[in-house]
């Protein structure tokens, strides 16, 4: 009896409990980054890139679409202009079933072209939506960050695209197209994605800021547009973190250096005087404090480059400057020490200026 009374009060004892599941899920559910959140839903709201946005327009209107192929630099919208564009085909519902989606992190050797891709593009589908609206007869797979790919799963991949024509269309997504062969690059028509322009970028990160009710000034838009070069993910991304850090205050130009990671543009400076006019023991004492201050190599000669070339310097010191910078540039990305490869760079930097 005490069995069969414990049984019926277990559920009731539950409930709560599961209420409060319900409702935290809930909470966690609505924390959506703000790359996702304001991610294109439409075609319409692809931002800058008008001659991609103006194809496939058209082939939406007719229902027809070739195969694709984007290429162009990071955070530029290749894959949120694919994914929009599959959402306006078949709508929320039929969106899952049709659309494969391969990105970088999955396993896309020639085992899964030969079989998962393969598979996958062998369904036949209709030609209407559950809403009755009419739909293209067939399926959309989208590989992210194709030049990835190894040679010979690019190569199974050729043949399938052409055998199931009539069933699937495919989307390469990459930022070099040097790195996909030259049988499936015939294969599709090719979209280059340009680096969105300032003016863009400001417009959409004031969009985000009056939706999110941010407090900010001009100058540090104006930053963040700056230290994103061009990749709009990149300065959502880091608008967000700025928000975060800020509170409720206003955001700042120092807040936003704080959190890209660049090198202050005084430091810069400083370390550009000291190797027009310094001593070679000065050099060694800043360099010692800069690199110590946790500034990644790479980001202080990508600002370095940038004021050498502002520079009055002669055009013979110029090059002997940046061809110095390639050499450094390829012994950081091959591990060596940091300190010491900015050192042999400034060095070179005191000379070419004291021969000017």
């Amino acid at each position: 009896m005490q069995a069969f009374l414990k049984g019926a009060t277990a559920p009731v004892s539950r409930a709560p409990r599961d209420k409060a599941a319900a409702a935290s899920s809930e909470k966690k559910a609505k924390a959506v980054p703000w790359v996702e959140k304001y991610r294109p839903k439409c075609i319409d709201e692809v931002a800058f890139q008008e001659e991609v946005v103006a194809v496939l327009k058209k082939s939406l209107e007719g229902a027809d679409l070739p195969n694709l192929l984007f290429y162009g630099p990071p955070g530029t919208g290749k894959t949120s202009t694919i994914l929009a564009a599959a959402k306006e085909l078949y709508g929320p519902q039929l969106y899952r079933q049709r659309v494969l989606e391969l990105n970088a992190s999955d396993e896309r050797g020639i085992q899964v072209i030969r079989e998962k891709v393969k598979n996958f593009a062998q369904l036949t589908v209709s030609g209407t939506r559950p809403d009755g609206k009419p739909c293209p007869p067939f399926k959309i797979i989208i590989l992210d960050e194709a030049d990835s790919m190894t040679g010979p799963a690019q190569a199974a991949l050729r043949r399938t695209m052409e055998k199931e024509s009539r069933t699937t269309r495919f989307c390469l997504i990459c930022n070099y197209i040097s790195r996909i062969i030259e049988p499936l690059t015939s294969r599709c028509s090719k979209f280059r994605f340009k680096p969105l322009a300032n003016q863009i970028q400001e417009e959409r990160l004031l969009e985000i800021c009056e939706k999110e009710k941010l407090q900010y000034t001009e100058e540090s838009i104006a930053a963040l547009v700056q230290v994103s070069e061009g990749d709009l993910r990149k300065a959502i991304t880091f608008l967000q973190s700025v928000a975060r850090l800020s509170g409720n205050k206003e955001i700042t130009v120092g807040a936003v250096v704080e959190i890209a990671g660049v090198v202050p543009s005084p430091m810069i400076h400083s370390l550009l005087q000291i190797c027009f006019r310094g001593t070679f023991e000065n050099l060694e004492v800043v360099l010692k404090n800069t690199v110590d201050e946790g500034y990644a190599a790479t980001q202080i000669l990508n600002q370095l480059l940038d004021s050498i070339i502002e520079q009055d310097l002669p055009d013979k010191n110029k090059s002997a400057i940046t061809e110095k910078m390639a050499v450094v540039s390829k012994c950081l990305s091959d591990g060596a020490d940091e300190y010491l490869q900015m050192l042999s760079l400034c060095s070179v930097i005191m000379q070419q200026a004291s021969q000017a």
